[in-house]
């Protein structure tokens, strides 16, 4: 619901998620292009643009992108004289189908949320702009006082929802402040340094998070086990 606000409702979440896809196809594609579809000989005028030509221009004549570009069926045999290139092709290609479920998945839910928006929250879709996230978490409480959306709790608070939407970066701060992640590194003359690179980050996450091994069963559930104090030399030798 959160995100659903910030990101200005169903149909600018739906355009990012589709021009996410149209621009890995344009990396894939014009990556692909300027490795085998241009003669950088040409490009860069080691060698004149054709034979009949050689004696009465410069070798060092400027010449632009277009003179250098391959006729398709040539380009099309380099691409297939390449076996690492067709494989790597092949794995974007993959990842991508992989990418397009996602895509569709979360267009369900995006689209589930645009009717709770509608019919719950009497917010429609075009009109989450106007509206301000403190107007929406108001509406979400009045909406459990009524209805009793969260069953554990009678009245929902700006705290328990903030509790929610941050519930993975309050769970990395306190394994943080107990020193349960190797973040910490004691150098010599340096002293205590913290180190948290992007891809540590995305592997922590992927770890404890939102992998298929994670602590959580879902965005906002703990596993059983991970509940039962008994079970936590056996998680720990998991992980």
């Amino acid at each position: 619901i959160y995100h659903f606000h910030q990101k200005n409702g169903f149909a600018c979440m739906m355009l990012s998620d589709i021009f996410e896809l149209g621009q890995f196809l344009f990396v894939v594609a014009f990556t692909t292009f300027l490795l085998c579809c241009v003669d950088y000989d040409v490009l860069f005028a080691n060698r004149p643009l054709n034979r009949s030509r050689a004696a009465t221009v410069p070798d060092r004549a400027k010449v632009s992108l277009p003179d250098a570009v391959l006729p398709a069926p040539q380009c099309a045999r380099r691409i297939g004289a390449s076996g690492w290139l067709i494989f790597l092709l092949v794995m974007a290609g993959g990842f991508w189908l992989y990418r397009l479920g996602k895509v569709l998945c979360r267009l369900l839910g995006y689209w589930e949320i645009r009717a709770f928006y509608a019919k719950a929250l009497g917010i429609p879709s075009e009109g989450v702009r106007s509206y301000s996230w403190q107007e929406v978490q108001a509406r979400l409480m009045a909406l459990q006082r009524r209805q009793q959306l969260c069953v554990h709790r009678r009245e929902l608070t700006e705290l328990d929802i903030h509790h929610r939407i941050l519930r993975f970066q309050n769970y990395t701060v306190a394994m943080v402040n107990k020193a349960l992640l190797p973040l910490r590194f004691r150098l010599p003359l340096l002293g205590t340094l913290v180190f948290l690179t992007r891809g540590l980050q995305y592997n922590l996450e992927l770890l404890l998070f939102w992998g298929p091994a994670a602590l959580f069963q879902n965005k906002w559930s703990l596993r059983p086990q991970c509940k039962r104090a008994g079970a936590r030399r056996e998680l720990a030798r998991r992980l």
